[in-house]
């Protein structure tokens, strides 16, 4: 007897020899987190601001805006920036074994970094830093979360406004523009660290109505994102 094996065998005998699919993070409980560091007072930033207004809505992605304060001696002062965001670009150099920050600079995961307004390269980096759904799970429930087991990782709890609010700038490199902002980064509260057994954290109250919650489960300053959850 004879056999024949066509495409649609050949599809079935490569699948078999791939093993079962892996588990990506792209769904609602499990997003990829896109971190856009940016200033009003760059001009190269608002193509990348765009590219994160496109990822804001899906229900796959946390896109989160932090404004940094190293512009505002350029003639327009972020009328959003604060230092500690500043300093949070500055842990990913620093773990990026780098000696300077950029913008427009956006952060997958925590584990990988592209120019923010390359929309092709940022579409590649957010499918090849996938985290998958094995790590730490999240639990946000009223004024506290409940993290499980991740020996020494940082619980964040990040605040962010998700409206669109436009922002005229008078002055600096974008004077005249008005910018629209989504997702922008009002506060951000280390939790606590995490100590290799489940833990609940207290979610302290926010500091203006309107701002959404998600917390962020980080291995160290400016290393992998293990888990994120947004309420």
């Amino acid at each position: 007897m004879t056999s024949r094996s066509g495409p649609r065998g050949c599809l079935v005998i490569l699948l078999a020899l791939a093993g079962p699919p892996r588990a990506l993070a792209a769904d609602v409980a499990h997003p990829t987190v896109v971190e856009l560091f940016q200033s009003q007072g760059c001009s190269s930033c608002p193509p990348a601001n765009a590219n994160l207004l496109a990822l804001a809505s899906r229900p796959d992605v946390l896109a989160l805006s932090w404004q940094v304060t190293y512009w505002d001696h350029l003639g327009w002062t972020d009328t959003f920036g604060k230092p500690e965001f500043t300093e949070r670009q500055r842990d990913y150099a620093r773990a990026f074994h780098r000696d300077q920050v950029f913008t427009p600079e956006i952060v997958v995961n925590g584990q990988a970094d592209v120019v923010g307004n390359r929309r092709d390269e940022l579409d590649r980096l957010i499918s090849r830093a996938d985290r998958g759904n094995e790590g730490p799970s999240i639990a946000l429930a009223g004024s506290a979360v409940t993290v499980s087991a991740a020996p020494g990782a940082r619980v964040l709890l990040v605040r962010y406004d998700p409206a669109l609010v436009q922002v005229p700038i008078a002055r600096g490199e974008n004077g005249g523009l008005t910018l629209p902002h989504r997702n922008v980064v009002r506060e951000l509260v280390l939790l606590g660290v995490t100590d290799g057994q489940p833990g609940r954290f207290r979610l302290p109250p926010a500091s203006r109505p309107g701002l959404r919650s998600a917390v962020l489960v980080q291995a160290g300053l400016g290393g992998p994102i293990l888990a994120a959850a947004r309420e």
